[in-house]
């Protein structure tokens, strides 16, 4: 009966251990010199903060942010007045407390009962200062260009404390190993990219050198961050990265990029926070972005996540929006032959696109009354007179339906290039140019394939000379 009694007793000692357990979150915040006064907990998601728990302090500067369920893992924001804050880590262990006194609440903070909140202070009191010296010996290097010795001296001396630095890093990741610490700072480190080795007999052996550094660093470029950590989530660093990447890495060509983002997404498909959070930046920073042929890049996240029905994220109504978006912007992509445009002219004579045997095609859309038009005709007609005679045609297209004043205005300014005028729009150049403000300029080849598109006038002239360099046969 007594062995019976005893074996009961270990049974029961882990559901009372686990009852005992404390759950959810209890932060304890003393500020010296903020009685009464309102404070937040915020955290980071992305490039942007938000807040999750407020507090008002006693007359003596304390209170407490609790819930009873626990925070998500991440770096976290303690909000005082004045928009000014210090950050904290929110790991395994959340109850803990913190103190400092304000306003010098950097140089005053403890922890107590979070070690690795300790260490975090540690951390960024250290990094900081190594970052300033790091920053006077830059500086005193861009002072001393001038005098070579003092240069090469500054040089090794700036090569030692990166060294260090790096050094350092390094310590706090492997003293700190598992924990979140560890992870953020192993985010930060750049990649160590080897020395690249080129045959000695190697043609253009600077060209060879350049593209293996760029496959290294762009193949290597994720190595210190673990993209299927959630705790990233609730931190700047994941976002940072891919806009580095996306941006500064990647060459800017649609294939480049769209083969990494197929590359990144498949890394994290079976995370879906993660995934999600991958995909919703690829999105909206290609569906931002002013560079000349990044639409491409949004129709494939388009086409492969947001109207495949994998981002379960997003309304009916939003992906019918897009659906829409994409339609307008598929037929005229940078490499896509352009559709004929057929339609009368200011001669009273039909005219089309395909007719036109130059070796370029400025296709314009503009309006007599638009006031940046009325910027870009008279410069695009200068433009024009210059080069119709070599190998350059403008057929250009009048968006409104008053028949009048485009007939005066073309009379006027002597616009002798191609005068297109379809007032019902039957040619549907709306839809197929995506016409949806004006002026609105594509550059077609002698193929008629797109190979520029939303050009400002004064840019006309140097992809032009560009593309004949490079591209032209």
């Amino acid at each position: 009966m007594r062995k019976q009694l005893v074996f009961l007793l270990l049974l029961l000692i882990p559901v009372i251990l686990a009852g005992s357990q404390k759950k959810g979150y209890e932060i304890k915040i003393t500020i010296n010199g903020l009685p009464d006064s309102t404070i937040y907990l915020a955290y980071h998601f992305g490039d942007k903060q938000y807040l999750k728990d407020t507090v008002k302090l006693d007359r003596m500067g304390s209170g407490l942010f609790s819930g009873i369920e626990e925070l998500p893992q991440g770096i976290y924001m303690v909000v005082l007045p004045g928009k000014q804050y210090f950050e904290i880590l929110i790991s395994t262990d959340q109850f803990f407390q913190v103190s400092c006194s304000f306003p010098d609440y950097f140089n005053t903070l403890e922890f107590s009962g979070c070690d690795e909140n300790s260490r975090f202070l540690d951390y960024q009191r250290r990094w900081v200062g190594m970052q300033q010296q790091a920053s006077g010996i830059s500086k005193r290097l861009q002072a001393s260009r001038q005098n070579q010795d003092s240069l090469a001296i500054l040089q090794e001396k700036l090569h030692k404390q990166e060294q260090a630095m790096k050094a350092y890093l390094n310590s706090v990741i492997e003293e700190n190993k598992g924990n979140l610490l560890s992870l953020l700072v192993r985010s930060i480190l750049p990649v160590e990219i080897p020395e690249i080795k080129i045959p000695e007999n190697a043609a253009n052996p600077d060209s060879l050198r350049w593209i293996k550094t760029y496959i290294y660093n762009k193949n290597h470029f994720f190595d210190n961050i673990s993209l299927t950590d959630e705790r990233l989530l609730r931190t700047p660093i994941l976002q940072a990265k891919l806009k580095v990447f996306f941006s500064n890495v990647v060459i800017q060509a649609p294939d480049s990029i769209n083969k990494e983002i197929d590359r990144i997404l498949g890394e994290v498909e079976g995370n879906y926070r993660i995934y999600q959070f991958i995909a919703v930046y690829l999105f909206n920073h290609f569906r931002e972005s002013e560079i000349m042929g990044h639409d491409a890049v949004l129709v494939k996240l388009a086409d492969d996540i947001y109207l495949s029905g994998k981002a379960d994220w997003v309304t009916d109504e939003f992906r019918d929006n897009l659906r829409k978006e994409v339609d307008m912007i598929r037929p005229n992509l940078i490499g896509r032959k352009a559709v004929d445009l057929v339609m009368d002219s200011y001669k009273g004579i039909h005219v089309s696109l395909y007719d036109i045997d130059k070796e370029f095609t400025i296709l314009y859309f503009w309006e007599p009354d638009c006031g940046h038009c009325k910027e870009a005709t008279p410069k695009l007609k200068a433009f024009y007179e210059e080069n119709k005679d070599r190998g350059i045609e403008v057929f250009a297209v009048c968006t409104t339906a008053e028949k009048d004043k485009w007939k005066k205005y073309i009379e006027e300014n002597n616009l002798t290039w191609i005068n297109g005028w379809d007032p019902d729009r039957r040619s549907n150049y709306g839809y197929y140019y995506n016409v949806r403000s004006t002026p609105l300029i594509y550059i077609l080849n002698r193929n008629k394939d797109i190979i520029a598109k939303k050009l400002g006038v004064d840019d006309i002239g140097p992809f032009i000379d560009n593309y004949r360099k490079y591209f032209s046969k």
